[in-house]
């Protein structure tokens, strides 16, 4: 337990450039002291003291205002930035080296005793306010954008962004699938709508060009039309004088 504890405490300074000492990640970090209770919750619950688990998760979030089911599965070097508003319902599947920050929820939509809350694989990061819905996957090395609603797995080296989310094209689907990096610059993620309205905006500008050309072309043609006319005008005439 020594051991996860000096781990959790190494992590937030890893990922928090604010974090200045031990002491301070101790005393003042909500994300380290709910994970504390978490641990703790966690192991009653397996050992089957349900009770008394979700009284110890139930102090956690009194003192946090974070949400962690004692039920929910947990791997290492988790974090929780800041923290207020997150929960983490029962079911739910976190693998290790993820972060989360506020407001995140990683819900269920079910009502059967069943599997019910995402699965969120290794290294992903997700932003601030996002909802994650049912018993779906986050594929390793993704991002989900800050207040994005996710209803359907992500694929891995993924970034999703958008209600509900969509997987678009980003620096996270670039990545070298071998090399393991934790991108906490989640502010910087692709707008598919700029995007589209953009090539949108590309595609109206050919086509005017394209008009303008046909509006001289047919301009030209109306001036040969114009001088055609008037020479068969002058042919008729001469032969009305002729005759």
């Amino acid at each position: 337990m020594f051991d996860v504890l000096k781990e959790d405490i190494r992590v937030v300074f890893d990922r928090d450039p604010a974090a200045r000492n031990v002491w301070e990640i101790v005393f003042t970090y909500p994300g380290f002291h709910a994970l504390f209770f978490y641990r703790v919750a966690h192991a009653t619950w397996i050992n089957g003291f349900k009770g008394l688990a979700r009284f110890a998760s139930n102090l956690g979030r009194f003192f946090t205002g974070i949400e962690i089911h004692p039920g929910a599965r947990i791997g290492r070097r988790f974090f929780i930035d800041h923290g207020m508003g997150v929960v983490i319902g029962e079911t739910t599947e976190i693998k290790d080296d993820v972060t989360i920050y506020q407001g995140v929820t990683l819900g269920g939509t079910s009502l059967r005793k069943e599997k019910r809350h995402p699965t969120v694989e290794d290294w992903v990061v997700i932003g601030a306010g996002a909802t994650v819905l049912g018993p779906v996957t986050i594929g390793h090395n993704s991002r989900i954008g800050s207040g994005s609603v996710v209803v359907s797995s992500v694929p891995p080296h993924s970034t999703v962004v958008g209600i509900p989310g969509r997987v678009v094209e980003g620096e996270a689907a670039r990545r070298d699938a071998h090399v393991h990096i934790i991108d906490l610059d989640h502010a910087r993620l692709p707008d598919p709508i700029a995007k589209a309205i953009g090539a949108l905006a590309d595609y109206i500008q050919k086509l005017e060009k394209r008009v303008d050309e046909l509006t001289d072309r047919q301009g030209g043609l109306e001036e040969q039309r114009a001088e055609q006319s008037e020479v068969i005008d002058k042919v008729k005439e001469l032969l009305k004088h002729s005759s």
